[in-house]
Formats: structure tokens, C-alpha cells, sequence
């Protein structure tokens, strides 16, 4: 709609408009002059009425004393003063008049009859000429409607190339990549020796991970062009537009070898074929379709690479996978405390931090921060130093963008009785008090009463290191964590309120997949139950009971087990440290927040 309005109604009032004026200019002048006489003239020269006298032909533009203007028509045969004196004009009183004799050439006199006639037909020429541009602009649109909609990164632009000191970690990809880098630079020594580079090479990890700024780098350390594209740009609503772009993008490609062609969420186009709506001649199968015949299509001197990036490889088809498409897989996963530090320093670099800045207590109070939520971080902490009018972004603002990342921001303007601010204070003092008094629990970094997005207050606890594996007694003292804040409101108010009702949820999850997938209850060392999912939705739907009614009631049996004995467990902590309660509610009233070091000090009954 708005292409239409402006390539074809805003033209069209354009040239009316035009059109109108001229009109209006030649049908309808400001000033219309008289018509009189020559005897009225010689009168008015008699009496002394006229200024000056216009004579252009036969003629006469007169201009009176008073500005009036008035026209008059002379005979052809005679010059002005003849006229003039033929009806007794004073000679004298024709002297003071400024009489202007013009004469006027052949192009003037033809412009003059032929442009007020001509001038309308070159503006409705000028339309129709734009109206037929416009058609000719649209066919051409038409007709690249099936192009790639590739960009690609010039090679030689060294201000959007990007390298792999450009991206912290992910020290094995880059390894796995570099062959890749090897390949385009020197393909003759690998061809020498009969080997096969792999023609597609996939780049797997969690959303943030860096897919995407690592296939840059692959591009820019190897210095050849980088076209990049997403799935979800070669489907359309109209089948066969995908697989010409596909087409297309390899076309170009093979142009500009050796080049590296990215498909970015390829999991959009490359999802397992037949299990989805639409049957088998869809547009997103035929695209896929398209893709695996270029991939076969590459001779083995042609110096192209595909790499692909998704974080749903379980829902790609079969044939993608196969030897000789992506056969390569390399997994970009979460950074580990000094990668998070080295993705930090890339991200502070043009930023000015104060010198007190510990990029490594960052780098610990951020487990399961992706690279993205790194940079995310670094930037939400310089908003808001710049909010503060500061000059410098310090450790007070980094922390508190760890938690507006994680939570959302402060919802200081929430109106809560003192009452229900209470409750707050001791939940969360339940929290942390319970997380402190367990061995296996993660030590506890900040408490905080203040509401953040839909809490309305936080224990922030941050294992000391990173874990890929988690043991039976750890779950079992997070367990008991959990239900600290629901065990501390019964045990100080006699009641519970549905503040709980958030732990109550992670912690049955966390105990049932104790249970069930992790072979941690009395029930042995097998899982119950499978996970079911429909591709083309790419979520579970349903959970397959490999197991019996009886079974089931064990399952149940087992995961209230594991519940009860961590809320036993919380039960005794805080009646038997109740003081230490008392202690850390009361300080959460008075300051709000409580960090580790002064929670640290509350807990060892260190006073200041």
C-alpha cells in the first residue's frame, strides 16, 4: 500500500496540481488591463494622466500616473507620433511621457503562440514517462524476485572484517576452523595429497554462543568472500521462489571462488522432511531439496565452503547430516570463567572503566552467560553510568546489570505494605540462610528485597566454579534452598502466600528429573518416560509412559520423598539459627540489599 500511494498517487496529485496553475495562469490573470482608444490616449496626454508608454508592434501598453494600466492598438501604417498627432496631441506634454519602443524577435513571437499550447502536452509526457518508469522498476523487481537475498563482506573492507582474536574462546573451534582457513588459502597441497575438505561444515551451540562471529572470522582469516544469509530468507509463499534463490547464492558464490557461504538458523529451511504440515512438495522442502542437490553439485576444485548455524540440531533432516554435506560439526558452547573474562575485556575495550574494575569477579558471578549476554552486560552497565552522569563505568554498575540482565530492572516505584515487605524480607532471608548453612550449596553473592521484573526480591547464590556435572548432594542441598523461603514464612507468620509458588515448581521439576532421568531415588538406575515432539512446532507435546500405573505411583512416592527431606532439612536450619534470621530480615528492611561481604559477616557473627 505504501509503495502505491507513493509511486503512483503522489505523482498523480503532483500533475494536477500543475496542470491546475497553468490553467489558472493563463485563464485567469491578477490584473486585467484596459482597453481604450487612441483618441482617449491623445486626451490623456492632453491632460497630463500618463506615465510612460510601452510599444511592442501595433501594440500600446500605457502606464498612468496612478499605476493604472491600459492597453490601446495603433495603426500599422503609422508610426506613434503620427498617430498622436493626427488628434492634436501637445507636442510639449509628449515629451515628458517616457515612450519605449520594443520590437520583438521571431522566436519570442513564436514562443509566445506556441508554448501556452505545448507546455500541457510536455507535462502529461512527463507523466506518462514516470508512470512507465515506475512499471519497468516494478517487472525488474519482478523479475529478481527469485535472486539471492545474500550479502555479501568484501574481503579488503578491513573495518567489517572480522578475525579470530576478535572472538574470546571457543579455543577448539577455532582449531576445527582453521583447517577450513587452510583449505581456502592452500587447496592444492590438500588436493595434492587426495584429501577432501568437507563441504559443509556445522556450527552448533546455545543461542549467543558467537556461530555467527566465528564463520566471520573463518572468512576474514582466510581473506575470501563472505556471503551471508538467513533460512527463513529463501522461503516464500510461492513454491519454487526458494530453490531459485538457492540457486542464485550458489551461483554467485562460484563467481567470486574460493568463498564461504553462511546459512544462518539453517534449521528454518532444514527441518526433518515429512514430518510437518503441507506434505512432501512444500515450499521449505523443495528449498531443502535445492540446497542438498548444490552441495553435491561442488567439483572438487571448486573452493567453496558452506557453514551452517542452529541450535536445534536434533530437528535437521538426515540428508543434511550425511557424509559429504555437513559431515563436520563443531559446537561453540557456553564460555567457562576465563573465556567469560576474555569475552568481557573485548567488550570493555572502548569503554572506560574505572581502575578498580575486577573483570574476573565478573567473569565469576556469571555462569551460564553466553557471549551475548556478556556484551549485553558491558553495555546495560555504560547505560547506566551515563544515566548517573558519570565518566566512568564502575563495579557497582557491572554488578547491577548482572541482575537487570538476568531479572529486568528495578521496580523501586512498587507500592507494597509493610506488611507483605516482611514477608519478602524473611523469604528471602530463608534463601540465603539455609544456601549458607549447606556444604554443597552455592555460596551466596547478594540478597535483595528490591523488586525486578516479576520477583519481588532475589537471592542471587553463584558456584565458586564452573560445573558440567551435578552430583545427587548438591541437587538434594538446592532442593533444600529452594524451599527455604516457603519454610521460613510458615515458621515466622504461621501462613504462606503465594510468593513460594516459583521455588515450589523448580524444585518438583528438579526433584522428578532426579528421579526419572537421572537415576538418583531407590527406584534404580533407569529413566521413565520419553520425551515426544511434533518438528515442524519444535516443542514437546507429550511424554511417552514406557512404565506402568504402579511404577508411576513410585515415581510420585519417590519425588514427595526428596521433597519432604529438603523442607525437613530447611525446617531445622532456620529453627535452630532463627536469631540469624531475625538478623538478615532485619537488615534487608533497613538497607534492602545485602552483599557478600556483609552477608558473610552476618553468618560468622562478625558485628561492625
Amino acid at each position: 500500500m505504501d509503495k502505491f500511494i507513493k509511486n503512483f498517487i503522489i505523482p498523480s496529485l503532483l500533475f494536477f496540481v500543475l496542470v491546475s496553475g497553468i490553467l489558472v495562469l493563463y485563464k485567469s490573470p491578477d490584473k486585467k488591463p484596459e482597453k481604450i482608444s487612441i483618441s482617449k490616449l491623445a486626451e490623456q496626454i492632453n491632460n497630463g494622466q500618463v506615465s510612460s508608454i510601452e510599444v511592442k508592434n501595433n501594440k500600446l501598453s500605457i502606464n498612468l500616473n496612478d499605476e493604472t494600466l491600459e492597453e490601446a492598438v495603433k495603426e500599422s501604417e503609422s508610426s506613434l507620433s503620427e498617430s498622436l498627432n493626427n488628434y492634436g496631441v501637445d507636442q510639449e506634454k509628449l515629451r515628458n511621457i517616457k515612450i519605449e519602443v520594443q520590437e520583438n524577435s521571431s522566436t519570442t513571437v513564436w514562443a509566445g503562440m506556441i508554448l501556452p499550447f505545448l507546455l500541457p502536452f510536455l507535462l502529461i509526457a512527463a507523466f506518462f514517462w514516470f508512470m512507465m518508469k515506475q512499471a519497468q522498476k516494478g517487472n525488474s523487481q519482478a523479475m529478481s524476485f527469485g535472486s539471492s537475498r545474500a550479502r555479501m563482506t568484501d574481503p579488503k573492507d578491513k573495518k567489517k572484517r572480522t578475525m579470530f582474536k576478535d572472538v574470546a574462546g571457543a579455543k577448539e573451534a577455532k582449531e576445527e576452523l582453521g583447517e577450513v582457513v587452510d583449505f581456502l588459502k592452500h587447496p592444492k597441497k590438500f588436493l595434492d595429497m587426495g584429501a577432501k575438505i568437507p563441504k559443509g561444515v556445522l556450527l552448533l551451540g546455545p543461542p549467543g554462543t558467537g556461530k555467527t562471529l566465528m564463520a566471520k572470522a573463518v572468512a576474514g582469516e582466510a581473506g575470501v568472500p563472505f556471503f551471508n544469509i538467513s533460512g527463513s530468507e529463501f522461503v516464500e509463499m510461492f513454491v519454487g521462489v526458494g530453490a531459485s534463490r538457492v540457486r542464485d547464492l550458489f551461483k554467485q558464490a562460484k563467481k567470486n571462488a574460493p568463498a564461504i557461504v553462511f546459512i544462518d538458523e539453517i534449521d528454518a529451511v532444514g527441518r526433518h522432511r515429512g514430518a510437518g504440515l503441507g506434505g512432501g512438495h512444500d515450499e521449505r522442502e523443495q528449498t531443502l531439496n535445492q540446497i542438498l542437490v548444490e552441495m553435491d553439485g561442488f567439483e572438487t576444485e571448486t573452493n567453496i565452503i558452506v557453514l551452517a548455524a542452529t541450535n536445534r540440531p536434533d530437528i535437521l533432516d538426515p540428508a543434511l547430516l550425511r557424509p559429504g554435506r555437513f559431515d563436520r560439526r563443531v559446537t561453540l558452547d557456553l564460555p567457562d570463567i576465563n573465556e567469560r573474562e576474555a569475552i568481557l575485556k573485548i567488550h570493555a575495550q572502548n569503554k572506560n572503566l574505572e581502575k578498580d574494575v575486577e573483570l574476573k569477579n565478573i567473569a565469576q558471578r556469571t555462569p551460564g552467560f553466553s557471549g551475548a549476554d556478556l556484551g549485553n552486560l558491558v553495555n546495560e552497565a555504560a547505560i547506566l553510568s551515563t544515566r548517573r552522569n558519570k565518566k566512568t563505568i564502575g563495579m557497582q554498575e557491572l554488578r547491577e546489570s548482572i541482575e537487570k540482565v538476568i531479572m529486568g530492572p528495578e521496580r523501586k516505584s512498587r507500592v507494597i505494605s509493610e506488611k507483605e515487605r516482611k514477608i519478602v524480607a524473611y523469604h528471602e532471608a530463608g534463601h540465603a540462610l539455609v544456601a549458607a548453612s549447606l556444604k554443597n550449596a552455592d555460596p551466596v553473592q547478594k540478597v535483595s528485597i528490591i523488586a525486578r521484573g516479576s520477583a519481588g526480591g532475589y537471592t542471587m547464590s553463584v558456584p565458586t566454579e564452573d560445573r558440567s556435572l551435578h552430583s545427587k548432594r548438591a541437587f538434594i542441598d538446592e532442593l533444600a534452598t529452594l524451599l527455604g523461603g516457603y519454610v521460613s514464612e510458615a515458621a515466622t507468620f504461621n501462613d504462606v502466600t503465594t510468593g513460594a509458588s516459583n521455588d515450589l515448581e523448580r524444585a518438583t521439576h528438579m526433584a522428578r528429573n532426579m528421579v526419572t532421568r537421572y537415576g538418583m531415588s531407590d527406584l534404580g538406575p533407569r529413566t521413565f518416560g520419553k520425551k515426544e515432539e511434533l518438528v515442524f512446532l519444535g516443542k514437546e507435546v507429550s511424554e511417552e509412559k514406557d512404565y506402568s500405573e504402579q511404577t508411576a505411583q513410585k515415581i510420585d512416592e519417590a519425588v514427595s520423598i526428596f521433597i519432604n527431606n529438603a523442607k525437613e532439612t530447611a525446617h531445622k536450619i532456620i529453627t535452630e539459627k532463627k536469631d540469624l534470621l531475625d538478623k538478615i530480615s532485619d537488615t534487608l528492611l533497613e538497607k534492602e540489599n545485602i552483599e557478600k561481604e556483609e552477608f558473610d559477616e552476618i553468618i560468622s557473627g562478625i558485628k561492625k
